[in-house]
């Protein structure tokens, strides 16, 4: 489940026009989002406030197996859209397995203009977070310095009372400030970031092939022939079998003065046409032609995304393979390798999404299967597309080194609940590594 500060975050990135996902750093999300998912340890809780849409509270404790909690405060220049926990879209505060849209250059808020001066501000986000009773003190500072840069100053000052005498003997110190300059096209994303603490500079590119996202064209006539659906900007004819879609590359390169190290990276995605919102998931208008009615079909291929890592100085390969089966279901599958050891892992997961006949809240529906009120001629493809409320997700995965995860997160009245349990099947004394249950609630205004 996504903290209240990751959800205004997120939200903050929405309001301004910034894309996330077209980064390096992001390029293993989707089968991240399955296979890595984490889950609670102990007891927590959360409480969060938006009384407006500049200014959010949050508060957390946690109750087992220690006893501490933390206070943070978040203040936005633009006003933000945050829901309440009753309210919000739920597959929002969950991180999941999704195609993300084909990336687009981002556009910047409108000029303002007065008596012949320019006066509208950049936008910016403040974030800071104390922890007690350590005194660890988390901070973020995020500012759009141009519709096409963003940049962003985090800081971490943790008391040295806290640290072990053996870090104390080497020096460490676990307060740090990071530096990362963002610079977004569309077409390619470069990431430039400085670490203070050890002197690391990391340089991150991500280049996207073929053609950017266009706004959404509607084609005039909408009696097409039958099996037919209109085409997208960025599809091309088909070539004969095989999954169609796009391919998206990417390095990083970082070295520290202090360690006098360096490290390098690759990565390459490939992802499957449609997109996110892909017009033959969206249902057309009713119409009573035979026509029209022939013409919603489902789409060609699953929803798939493909990745793959390799860090020649580490010698580390990862492979991962991820789909969505079916409109609720999504599997994963990951194998990791090193060439120079030898060592090998293979890691499978899923996330399947329960749904209610009750509509509740209207956030949860999918808007691409929304049914029209009153339809002229029955379709039995509409019925079973059914608009259902999504009230929790069950995900699992398994690992060749004996390790099995399992959590549910739903939604029980107007809270966020969280429930898991990691096991380790190779321990008969210990089988249970960790048990937890997080419950999140906020509200807005």
């Amino acid at each position: 489940m996504h903290p209240f500060a990751s959800y205004v975050l997120r939200s903050y990135y929405r309001a301004t026009g910034w894309n996330e996902d077209n980064l390096y750093a992001n390029l293993t999300r989707s089968s991240n989002a399955i296979l890595d998912f984490s889950v609670p340890r102990g007891l927590h809780l959360s409480i969060s406030k938006a009384p407006n849409g500049l200014f959010n509270t949050s508060y957390s404790i946690n109750a087992m197996p220690s006893l501490n909690g933390s206070v943070g405060y978040i203040f936005t220049s633009c006003d933000l859209d945050v829901k309440s926990s009753g309210g919000v879209r739920f597959k929002d505060m969950v991180e999941r397995f999704k195609v993300y849209d084909q990336p687009r250059r981002p556009e910047g808020k409108e000029e303002e203009w007065l008596a012949g001066e320019r006066v509208d501000k950049r936008d910016y986000l403040l974030y800071g977070r104390l922890y007690l009773p350590t005194g660890r003190l988390d901070a973020l500072y995020s500012i759009r310095l141009s519709p096409t840069i963003q940049a962003l100053v985090a800081a971490i000052s943790d008391p040295r009372t806290g640290l072990s005498s053996e870090k104390r003997s080497r020096g460490d110190n676990v307060s740090n400030v990071m530096f990362n300059l963002q610079h977004d096209v569309g077409k390619w994303c470069s990431e430039y970031t400085y670490s203070a603490e050890d002197g690391m500079l990391g340089v991150r590119v991500l280049h996207n092939f073929g053609r950017l996202g266009n706004p959404p064209e509607h084609p005039e006539d909408s009696s097409s022939s039958p099996g037919t659906r209109p085409k997208r900007v960025d599809e091309e004819e088909a070539t004969g079998g095989g999954l169609k879609g796009r391919v998206s590359a990417g390095a990083e390169f970082y070295i520290s003065a202090k360690e006098r190290s360096a490290g390098v990276s690759t990565g390459i995605r490939f992802t499957t046409l449609p997109d996110a919102t892909p017009p033959s998931f969206q249902i057309p208008p009713p119409s009573s032609s035979p026509l029209s009615q022939s013409s919603r079909s489902p789409p060609s291929q699953p929803p798939t995304t493909i990745t793959a890592l390799f860090n020649p100085m580490m010698g580390h390969i990862s492979a991962a393979y991820a789909a969505r089966v079916s409109r609720d279901l999504s599997m994963c599958s990951r194998f990791d390798f090193n060439v120079y050891s030898y060592d090998s892992e293979w890691t499978t997961g899923a996330e399947w999404w329960m749904r209610r006949a009750a509509s509740t809240h209207e956030d949860e529906l999918d808007p691409s299967l929304t049914l029209p009120e009153k339809p002229s001629v029955p379709d039995p493809h509409l019925e079973s597309h059914a608009p259902l409320d999504i009230h929790g997700v069950v995900k699992a995965k398994i690992s060749t080194n004996n390790n099995v995860s399992l959590m549910w997160e739903g939604r029980l009245k107007q809270m966020l609940v969280s429930l898991g349990f990691v096991s380790d099947l190779s321990s008969r004394s210990k089988p249970i590594k960790a048990i937890g249950l997080e419950l999140s609630y906020f509200s807005s205004g």
